[in-house]
This record gives structure tokens, C-alpha cells and sequence, in this order.
């Protein structure tokens, strides 16, 4: 039995359960991969205007990306969502001209899986992949003649994510590399046999939240059992069976319907408080230098290869990232260990041989710590890197500034423009196809705060311009 279930009180229809804080808590961080997920996937599906559809970028993200907290500048995505009830669905890929694909694929139970990437000599060559789930109507798992492979999901709706390096800064290979991006479809099993899509089973979604705490304060229990009815639970996953067996005093199981005037009540308001205190928790660990390490090569793993204080990490931090051997997100500290401030400027710096061990490319991007988005800046420069533009100096060293306007003699590149106030802010390295071997004893850079005095006279010839 999980952690603190022991002394829930069986929830009775329309009367409050009587829950302690710690059997909140255990609910809270047991759900919130599920509460993340399910915001993550329904938001996109939205954004694209429903499901068994792709969407391609043909643009790098801006500061209008609100879907996911810390969101990726450097790679462009081909964002598919599906809907596996009724039919399997084939994506039809081509073959890339980019040094960097990959494809992901999660439910809301935040597994992540690559089975394909570029890492593994995929997207070489035009693929057709089958998806589908244990509950797929009309399909048993055969293989299918014109299918290259196939894939068992663990959700019934998902997100199929290619991340793919678009070269940005070569204008001709990047039209070249957003027209393969576009030309990715999916297609039910019916129609890949010939025959029309079968119809949807009308589905009605719970709300989703303008941010997880949301849902955890207005509907978390309606959320949870349709996360049950779409969900493959393992019997033999510990995880999987503390998670059903934490929700069993409340009236929540695996193919159950959700009545409110028969569910069990919880006090919305305390259990909010209780993932907002969950959540700062987790970003502090940010900063703590031994999870840091365990992190960074532990986040982002199929179902049976994490444990729940990753996966409550990395759910909070930013879902939908990858495993260590596809790319590591280093979290850049402070030289004084505070938390960066964008009261102050900062600058980070490499020799060339500090330089991340990448095997494909690196980035640093910079983001608001409270919501983990980009910051808003005219020249819709969020990014540090080959796509979202670098120099190197001439020994190969590097210089980046984080600075609210651009110092003297600093190249555009290197410049990533800071809104002045007092808020935090954090940058996260993306290191894709990291030589691991390497990077065990490489480490990381630190920002360095510049001085008060350069933040001043900074400011203060920023206010001479404007009066001119």
C-alpha cells in the first residue's frame, strides 16, 4: 500500500474525505505527471484543433509559446496528437537532411520513448510506423504488410513529438528541412488499408488548467479518472499500483465514470497549496548540486526506468524532454549560488575546450523561473546557440551575456536580452547526442554576476538614448 494510504477514510457519496496532509501530499506528487500531461496534450490538441492531426513548425518558437513551461528555441517540432480508441494511426515519415531527429512519444503518464532518432541511424530512408494502445479497437499487434515497425503506447491519447534541427543559419537547407517537416501525415489503419476513418466515439474532456495547480484546486478528481480510463496500469509496476491504490478511498478506479453528485469532495483550495508547495520544492532542487547530478541523467525515461522523485521533478521543471543519451538539460547556477535575478546582468563564459560535449549541437536558453517562458524582447532572441545564433571567438572560446542591453563590443549573437525587474530567472543548457563519457567529468559553466556599477551605468546609458 502506498505511503500514508493507510489512514485515508473511505470517501462515502457527496461527504468530504477526510484526508491529512500527508495523504494529500502522497496524492499530489503520485498525480502530478498525470495532471501535467494531461494539460500538455490537451492544450496542443486545442492549439491544432483536435486529434490524429500534425502539426510542423516552420518558425522558431517566440515568447507567444504558452503550452509547455520552458520550451525548446533550437530545434523545430512536428507536433502530432492521437487519438488511439478506435484505430490505430500510421505516420508516414521521409527521409531528413538534418544532422538531428528525433521522435517521442508520451501519454499522460509522462514515460518518455524515443524509437526512433538520428542517434540510431534512423530518418535516413522514408518509414510508415503503426501506434496503438491495449485498448485499440480492430488491431492485435501483427505486423502489417507496408509497415516498417510498430508501437505500443501506454495512453490512448498521446503526443508524438519529432524534434528535428532545422539549420537555421543556412536558409536554403532550413526551406529544404521545413518542407520534409510538412509533409509528415497520419493516417488511421483503415485509411492506410484503403478504407475511410472510422468515426471518433464522442469523448467530452475534463477542463484543463491555465497551470497544473488548477486543476489540482478545481477538478483533479474528474481528471484523474479519465487519465484511469486511458491509461495501461502494470500490475507488476509498483508505481502503477501505489498511484490506483492512493485513489481507491476516494471512488476512483480504472473504467469507472466520473459522477460529481456521487464523487468524493476534496478541499480544492488546500490541495493547490499543497502542489504550489510541492512545486517550489521541486525548482529549488535546481540548485542543489547532488540531485542536479542524479537528475541530469536519470529525467525523461520509458515506464521502469524512473522513479517517482524524477518524475515528479522533471513534470514540474518542464514535461516532454528527452533521455540523457538523446540530450542532457544542465540547469546553470551562479557563481555567489543565488538565484539569478533579473535586477542584475550576468555574464557566461567557456574556453574552447569547456565547450559542452556535443555530439550534435548545444544551446543555452534563458527563461522568467516562475513560468518558464522566454523573455519578451524585440529581437525574439531567446537562445545561445548553432540555431538561435553564436559566435565563437577566434581561440574558440565563448562570451554570452545576459544583460538588459547589449555591453560594448559583446556580438548580437552572444547577447541574450534580459526585461529589468526583480524576478528570478534560469538558463538551461541543451546538450542533443552528448558524449556521456565526456560528460561525466566535464562541468558545466556558471553565470557570473557583473558588477552593480556595470548594471547601473548600463541602465543609465540606456535612459540617455531614449531621451535623444
Amino acid at each position: 500500500m502506498a505511503a500514508g494510504a493507510a489512514c485515508l477514510i473511505a470517501a462515502t457519496p457527496t461527504t468530504a474525505a477526510e484526508l491529512s496532509d500527508a495523504d494529500l501530499e502522497n496524492i499530489v506528487k503520485r498525480s502530478y505527471q498525470y495532471v501535467a500531461m494531461y494539460n500538455v496534450n490537451n492544450k496542443f490538441a486545442l492549439k491544432l484543433g483536435g486529434w490524429n492531426v500534425c502539426d510542423a513548425d516552420t518558425k522558431l518558437k517566440d515568447h507567444t509559446m504558452r503550452e509547455i513551461a520552458r520550451p525548446n528555441n533550437d530545434t523545430l517540432y512536428i507536433s502530432c496528437l492521437l487519438d488511439l480508441r478506435k484505430d490505430a494511426v500510421v505516420l508516414e515519415m521521409p527521409a531528413f537532411d538534418s544532422k538531428y531527429v528525433s521522435l517521442m512519444i508520451t501519454g499522460y503518464d509522462h514515460y518518455v520513448n524515443i524509437p526512433m532518432s538520428t542517434r540510431l541511424g534512423d530518418f535516413q530512408k522514408p518509414e510508415k510506423v503503426l501506434i496503438y494502445s491495449a485498448r485499440t479497437e480492430g488491431y492485435d499487434g501483427k505486423p502489417i504488410e507496408g509497415i516498417d515497425r510498430n508501437f505500443e503506447a501506454t495512453g490512448d491519447f498521446l503526443s508524438a513529438v519529432f524534434r528535428v534541427m532545422p539549420h537555421a543559419n543556412d536558409p536554403e537547407r532550413f526551406e529544404r528541412i521545413t518542407g520534409q517537416m510538412q509533409s509528415v501525415k497520419p493516417l488511421t489503419l483503415s485509411e492506410f488499408r484503403g478504407g475511410e476513418a472510422k468515426p471518433a466515439n464522442k469523448v467530452t474532456f475534463p477542463r484543463i488548467g491555465e497551470k497544473d495547480a488548477n486543476v489540482f484546486e478545481d477538478n483533479l478528481l474528474e481528471v484523474m479518472q479519465f487519465v484511469f480510463n486511458h491509461t495501461t496500469f502494470d500490475p507488476k509496476n509498483e508505481l502503477d499500483q501505489k498511484l490506483l491504490v492512493a485513489y481507491e478511498p476516494l471512488g476512483l478506479a480504472p473504467g469507472k465514470a466520473y459522477d460529481p453528485s456521487q464523487a468524493a469532495k476534496l478541499d480544492g483550495k488546500r490541495v493547490r497549496q499543497i502542489a504550489e508547495r510541492i512545486f517550489s520544492e521541486e525548482m529549488a532542487k535546481t540548485h542543489d548540486p547532488e540531485f542536479k547530478e542524479k537528475a541530469m541523467t536519470g529525467l525523461f525515461q520509458p515506464k521502469g526506468e524512473i522513479g517517482l522523485d524524477l518524475l515528479l521533478y522533471q513534470s514540474i521543471l518542464g514535461p516532454i524532454g528527452q533521455p540523457a543519451a538523446e540530450a542532457v538539460y544542465p540547469a546553470i547556477a551562479t557563481t555567489n549560488g543565488k538565484p539569478m535575478n533579473a535586477s542584475n546582468d550576468y555574464i557566461i563564459q567557456m574556453t574552447a575546450d569547456e565547450l559542452p560535449p556535443a555530439k550534435a549541437f548545444w544551446s543555452f536558453t534563458l527563461y522568467d523561473t516562475k513560468n518558464g517562458f522566454f523573455m519578451p524582447n524585440d529581437r525574439k532572441k531567446y537562445s545561445v546557440g548553432e540555431n538561435g545564433g553564436m559566435k565563437l571567438n577566434e581561440d574558440g572560446s565563448i562570451k554570452i551575456y545576459l544583460a538588459a542591453d547589449k555591453p560594448e563590443g559583446v556580438p548580437q549573437e552572444n547577447w541574450l536580452p534580459v526585461k529589468r525587474g526583480d524576478y528570478d530567472m534560469d538558463v538551461i543548457l541543451r546538450i542533443y547526442v552528448p558524449d556521456l563519457e565526456k560528460f561525466k567529468t566535464w562541468q558545466a559553466p556558471k553565470a557570473e554576476t557583473l558588477s552593480a556599477t556595470e548594471n547601473t551605468t548600463a541602465d543609465q546609458a540606456k535612459k540617455q538614448r531614449r531621451k535623444r
